[in-house]
């Protein structure tokens, strides 16, 4: 199956990690219709794909020990932050191409305000999920989180 746009085959989405590795990130970012899916996992950096659909969230979350970087390639969204769950003062718009820094320690949630699903890459460092981690769906992410 060839992309027309492309002209060439579609990415094979796995983890390609740790093993060296060169993709088109809004190539591949666009094509994944996973809720997340890992793309690279090394011992210190983690590159994770997601697909959140219309009306949907990534969930409320912190990460105690590590910053996170968002890039959004499509979609629309609004990201909201804050020092506890309940008072996430921070918030802000954001489009394709707008990128999202979340400081360690900070309670976030990222929603999807429109009509199609908002697709996005997301960099930790450390390493979030488990090497190879797919979730289909925010259920199955839910079910099995170490998965």
């Amino acid at each position: 199956m060839y992309y027309p746009d492309y002209g060439r085959q579609p990415i094979q989405l796995k983890d390609y990690g740790p093993c060296p590795y060169v993709v088109n990130i809004e190539e591949a970012t666009k094509q994944n219709d996973y809720y997340r899916i890992a793309l690279w996992t090394g011992e210190y950096l983690q590159l994770t794909l997601m697909s959140i659909q219309s009306g949907d969230d990534i969930g409320l979350e912190i990460h105690e020990d590590h910053d996170q970087f968002i890039r959004i390639e499509e979609g629309q969204g609004i990201v909201m932050m804050g020092d506890t769950k309940d008072q996430l003062d921070f918030k802000a718009e954001v489009y394709d191409d707008y990128a999202i820094f979340i400081p360690a320690g900070k309670w976030h949630n990222l929603i999807n305000t429109g009509c199609t699903p908002l697709k996005l890459y997301s960099i930790y460092a450390p390493p979030e999920h488990p090497r190879g981690t797919l979730h289909k769906t925010k259920a199955d992410a839910e079910k099995h989180p170490d998965c």
